[in-house]
């Protein structure tokens, strides 16, 4: 078991961040089949897998996918993420910026785990510019399997992150922690079962909590120098990538309408209507009208958090979406 040791100041800083190469990661290694309990739908990983084919090739990826095992992999390769802005372009930087001690050093741990039989790929990974190397295939690696996704994955996560803040709000971390896959709050401690590493104090310097969605149905941690303490989670409704999404009720729609159905049984949980857009994959100009149309007719209400308009339905709204589906 992992157990992460908080105080009252790693409360204080803990934060939520997105990691859009954590994501890119997993994508690959489930692509590649060396995560046993991870799957993409059929259509999802038929569509995705000529590219990969493609990207196979690349001894550079060859070399990432050289360096993880089963329960372990390379930190610098997916470093822990800054915040809820971050970009690829973050991400992508800060492997770039490794430093090559460091680099050599966890891949010298992962290939004791398990060594690599392939000279191309153990070329990279003795070449002085192998973070260079490395980053730019993830980089090649994100334009051709997960960049047109992104939006709509982000949303995912986002709109867990908007959740758990919400429980903070009502009742502090143990809220916020509350139904979090495969973690829990005990005895002044966050423990993680399936993680077999010890107990690790965080000395006061917060834990980062990051929304996932290729981590499902797993869980993940940073937990060694010099990376920040950081558990990586299966976002709150991510089940629902893996299923076709269902058309909306026959009734709902035949009374409000078809787009205008899918709105508010997307809601939910509260969103912007950039997230509904991006959900939906729809244009945000369309989605603004209909949400003002439903605003109107009282099925939805607004309030602004930060600088994002969210919508959420009204007591209304939640009969009518719950009628409907009878």
């Amino acid at each position: 078991m992992l157990r992460f040791e908080v105080n009252a100041d790693d409360l204080l800083y803990s934060r939520f961040a997105l990691s859009p190469l954590f994501e890119l990661d997993s994508l690959v290694r489930i692509l590649a089949g060396q995560s046993r309990e991870k799957h993409l739908p059929e259509a999802w990983a038929g569509r995705l897998r000529p590219a990969y084919q493609r990207l196979s090739t690349d001894p550079a990826i060859r070399a990432a996918l050289a360096l993880h095992s089963r329960h372990h992999g390379p930190d610098f390769l997916a470093p822990p993420p800054a915040g809820l802005t971050q970009t690829i372009a973050d991400d992508l930087a800060a492997v770039r910026t490794t430093p090559l001690a460091l680099a050599r050093r966890e891949i010298r741990a992962c290939l004791a785990r398990r060594p690599c039989t392939d000279p191309d790929a153990l070329a990279v990974l003795h070449d002085p510019d192998v973070c260079t190397l490395l980053a730019a295939a993830m980089e090649r690696a994100w334009h051709a399997l997960l960049a047109a996704d992104w939006p709509r994955l982000r949303v995912i996560c986002e709109r867990d992150v908007l959740h758990r803040t919400a429980g903070l709000g009502r009742g502090g971390w143990a809220a916020a922690f509350d139904g979090l896959p495969h973690v829990r709050w005990r005895d002044g401690g966050i423990e993680i079962p399936r993680l077999r590493l010890g107990t690790v104090p965080v000395h006061g310097a917060g834990l980062l909590l990051v929304p996932s969605v290729f981590v499902w149905p797993g869980v993940a941690a940073y937990s060694e120098p010099p990376w920040p303490a950081a558990i990586i989670y299966a976002a709150r409704g991510v089940g629902a990538l893996w299923e076709p999404a269902p058309p909306p009720a026959e009734a709902l729609a035949a009374l409000v309408g078809k787009a205008r159905a899918r709105l508010l049984e997307a809601l939910e949980e509260p969103a912007s209507t950039t997230q509904l857009a991006r959900s939906l994959q729809a244009a945000p100009g369309a989605v603004g009208d209909h949400l003002a149309v439903l605003l109107r007719a009282g099925l939805l209400d607004r309030a602004r958090s930060g600088r994002s308009v969210l919508y959420r339905r009204t007591p209304l709204g939640d009969a009518l979406v719950a009628t409907a589906s009878l």
